[in-house]
């Protein structure tokens, strides 16, 4: 090993940090798989009693649909990273949650457009026309969750 590579050592978070973590922290990067090739998208998220929620806008070619379609394990990152009084230090944390995505029946109760749009921010459009866009809501089954701050 290089004597001179720095490390900064980490720890694990308890539970409560994690969640609250998940709860304060509104975006994150979601990991999509189709075979050996992989796709990640900044989104946004809603956690809630244990379960994360995602909103995707999503149009008839969209390239999320397809890869949430192909993808058995996905990973959801949330993490933050701030400089200290050492030019050189950071203090950060991440969070890492595991598990099949899946889309949300319309009738759950979790898909009340109300209650949607109080819990997420608006929907990011690109060059998409607004009626060809589909707002869908997807669920992480949650099977592994973890945290690490230094």
């Amino acid at each position: 090993m290089d004597p001179d590579v720095e490390f900064a050592y980490t720890e694990g978070m308890t539970e409560a940090e994690v969640e609250q973590h998940l709860q304060e922290t509104p975006h994150g990067v979601l990991s999509l798989a189709d075979g050996g090739d992989a796709y990640a998208i900044p989104v946004f998220h809603h956690y809630e009693n244990g379960t994360l929620y995602f909103r995707l806008g999503e149009t008839p070619d969209s390239r999320k649909a397809a890869y949430i379609e192909t993808t058995e394990t996905a990973t959801y990152v949330v993490y933050e990273v701030a400089a200290t009084d050492d030019p050189d230090g950071q203090q950060g944390w991440s969070v890492l949650a595991r598990g099949p995505v899946g889309e949300v029946p319309a009738d759950d109760p979790a898909y009340d457009a109300v209650s949607i749009n109080e819990r997420f921010a608006p929907i990011r459009i690109f060059d998409e026309a607004l009626e060809a866009v589909e707002l869908t809501l997807y669920e992480l089954a949650i099977e592994e969750l973890a945290g690490r701050t230094n």
